[in-house]
């Protein structure tokens, strides 16, 4: 085959390479202006795209409730991630500029992704073949945790940065900062800068200096890792990291960088207080919050509200301490349970509620179970009604005997706790020594649908219908806040309350969204109320009640239930008691009494922590004071059990003959208390007359030669019976 010369064959081809070149100068113009369309498309997908991928819902974060006492005071916190929102303008600018120099020194510059930060990841990745620097941006960040997930794949990374091209799009630079910094992970269960600015350094955000900024700052790359509290020098590494970036990037001077660097971390955490004593009143906010307003429990945890409670902090500390204590509760082992409440007299407000002695949350509780309610519902269902339907009066003498209503095996039998009866005794004798067979035969005389219907007034719808009812033998009894609310009755002018747990709620924002209404109802007259405070001081100071001290005025009441299978068994014991203040209910018990475990005490143990808690909370020194337009009752007369009588003859000018008589002084006697004298002549008595506040009595004109027996008996005005008279006293010279 014949060569061609080179010349020639290079001759041969110049058409086909010019050929080509004009078909490349062509194809040009068409390639970029595909590459223009294809990019205009794609640009067009990623934001219709948005609107599908974006749920701007999720960018509603969850954060904080707060319970607050009604000082401003913080109780507790109910969250599923401890957040509290704050605005931008409330982070200091240095501290967004540590964000802004750690994790995207361009995000005022990029649009949502940061093509020159990926490139640069990129090249790196493929230098150290392995991933070695991230190419995210902020508002990438914010994509990721709001709407993504944390799997690895380009279909994620193509959503996020889907997500976060419109992101830019629909918000400004400082919403997407605030966003972001509202919403990453610092650590140790803390939500937001907010909530990391008050766990490590105990203070506000807008409060926090330039190094505790970065120190925060160095915190969500690796949360764990950084902790400032279990690794300071791990943290302190990286602070000084974040503190020089700021330098490089402008936003720090260098004679400042080194003086922050040379500063220690600073550490202040919080200290997250143990919250154990309050669980039972928490629980019931937020079931009050639940049934009342309609805030269901995951609610309060994501919704960043503010609920103002009435909670009174040191009495709620006090009931949890003293309920610790195992020598206040008598049991025959440590299993012995108890509850109690305590309500302010004048707005219904709970104060403090102890719902068991180990109380969890969402546990049993105690404060609202049913219990046999004893003696505590004598003044209720007998007393307050007799007196309110003018059947009787404080100082009225009710049967005291061991008597039986009904016949044969329906025959109801009530006994007194001591198995004595004195055939009569007042009604304040009665409740102060708390007697059965005089509430029982009271409530008889009362009529039991009379006394069911005051019940009902008071919220207490019981289906008993016998007389057991007089001495709190309930087939269902009631709770201890429903006992409170009973005996608000007496202490403030006859009217029941409605309590409540919650003052009012707040949104995030500052709007009430729910707020208390005072509920009062009308059970009985002002004086009712006054004169059963008055009889209801009496057991405290002189009766069953007696037990503990307190400083201040107390009206209170005991209750024991008994436990049939054991002599001597105590299944409940009870005390309700009352200052102008405040009123309270304290339940012992065990859940279940069995005859292996039972009481082995009464009213006098719940009575003494009660009072124990009033005093160590600070309310123990009120006073009783007479409401207006009420008539006060008189201190019940006492009188003395045993007179001696002693007499002699005298003569006088005018009289002739006198007998002059006298008995004895009786320590602390009462001045009001009526003596009547009797003489006697052939076993007929004659009443000669009476004297109040002296000891003595003259007879005038005496015939000495037959002189009559004397004797003397006192008298109460108040019952209008006489008591024990003294012997028969025949005077002599």
């Amino acid at each position: 085959m014949k060569r061609l010369s080179r010349k020639k064959l290079q001759l041969r081809k110049l058409p086909v390479f010019k050929t080509i070149i004009s078909k490349k100068y062509f194809l040009f113009p068409f390639i970029v202006a595909s590459m223009a369309i294809f990019g205009l498309i794609g640009y067009i997908v990623i934001i219709l795209m948005g609107n599908y991928v974006i749920d701007e819902k999720k960018l509603v974060m969850d954060s904080t409730t707060t319970m607050v006492d009604e000082n401003g005071n913080q109780i507790a916190s109910l969250f599923f991630e401890n957040r509290e929102i704050v605005g931008i303008d409330q982070i200091p600018e240095y501290v967004q500029n540590a964000f802004v120099a750690v994790e995207d020194n361009r995000f005022y510059e990029h649009r949502g992704i940061d093509v020159r930060a990926i490139g640069r990841a990129v090249y790196r990745d493929i230098l150290a073949r392995s991933k070695v620097e991230g190419g995210s941006t902020l508002t990438q960040q914010l994509a990721k945790n709001i709407f993504l997930t944390n799997e690895k794949s380009w279909l994620r990374k193509t959503k996020e940065a889907v997500i976060a091209i419109n992101l830019e799009r629909r918000y400004t630079k400082k919403e997407i900062m605030e966003m972001y910094l509202n919403q990453i992970y610092f650590g140790h269960g803390a939500y937001g800068v907010q909530a990391a600015s008050e766990l490590y350094f105990n203070k506000d955000v807008e409060d926090l200096t330039v190094e505790q900024g970065a120190m925060l700052a160095a915190l969500p790359k690796a949360p764990n890792s950084f902790s400032p509290i279990n690794y300071p020098e791990e943290a302190k590494k990286r602070r000084d990291l974040v503190l020089h970036l700021m330098e490089r990037h402008g936003y720090l001077e260098p004679e400042e960088t080194v003086a922050f660097m040379g500063r220690t971390i600073g550490l202040n955490v919080q200290d997250m207080p143990e919250k154990q004593e309050f669980l039972t009143y928490i629980d019931m906010v937020m079931n009050e919050a639940e049934v009342k307003y309609g805030i269901t429990p995951e609610e309060l945890h994501r919704g960043g509200y503010s609920i103002t409670v009435p909670l009174h902090v040191q009495a709620q500390k006090a009931a949890f301490e003293r309920f610790q204590d195992n020598e206040y509760f008598p049991g025959n082992n440590g299993d012995v349970e108890g509850a109690f409440v305590l309500m302010d007299q004048k707005n219904g407000g709970v104060l403090a509620v102890i719902g068991g002695r180990n109380y969890v949350t969402k546990g049993i509780n105690r404060v609202e179970i049913k219990r046999q309610p004893g003696s505590t519902l004598k003044p209720l269902a007998v007393y307050a009604p007799a007196l309110e339907e003018g059947k009787y009066e404080p100082y009225s003498l009710l049967k005291d005997e061991l008597l039986s209503y009904g016949e044969g095996q329906e025959a109801y039998t009530p006994r007194n706790y001591h198995h004595q009866y004195k055939k009569e005794v007042t009604m304040y004798d009665a409740i102060k020594d708390s007697l059965n067979a005089p509430a029982v035969w009271a409530l008889n005389e009362l009529g039991i649908e009379r006394s069911k219907s005051y019940l009902t007034k008071m919220g207490l719808d019981i289906p008993d219908n016998g007389l057991a009812i007089a001495l709190g033998g309930l087939q269902n009894g009631i709770t201890p806040l429903e006992l409170t609310k009973a005996y608000r009755a007496f202490g403030n002018n006859g009217k029941t309350i409605e309590p409540y747990f919650i003052k009012e709620i707040k949104t995030r924002k500052g709007e009430i969204i729910a707020k208390v209404k005072k509920m009062e109802n009308e059970v009985f007259s002002e004086q009712t109320a006054w004169e059963m405070t008055r009889m209801l001081e009496g057991a405290v100071q002189n009766g069953t009640a007696s037990a503990g001290e307190l400083l201040g005025d107390l009206a209170g009441k005991t209750g024991t239930t008994n436990f049939p299978g054991v002599e001597g068994a105590i299944k409940d014991t009870w005390f309700i008691g009352y200052t102008t203040d405040v009123i309270g209910t304290v339940w012992m018990g065990y859940d279940t009494t069995t005859k292996e475990q039972f009481l082995t005490g009464g009213g006098a143990y719940p009575t003494r922590i009660f009072k124990d808690i009033l005093t160590d909370a600070g309310l123990d020194n009120t006073s009783f004071t007479v409401p207006a337009g009420v008539t006060d009752l008189e201190e019940p007369i006492i009188l003395p059990e045993r007179l001696t009588l002693k007499g002699s003859i005298g003569f006088h000018p005018f009289s002739l003959f006198t007998a002059k008589l006298s008995w004895n002084e009786v320590e602390d006697e009462d001045e009001r208390v009526v003596y009547r004298i009797y003489s006697v002549l052939e076993n007929e008595s004659i009443l000669l007359g009476e004297v109040t506040g002296t000891n003595q009595y003259t007879v005038e004109h005496i015939n000495v030669l037959h002189a009559p027996h004397f004797y003397v008996v006192p008298y109460n005005t108040q019952t209008e019976k006489e008591g024990n008279p003294s012997e028969r006293v025949k005077p002599s010279f």
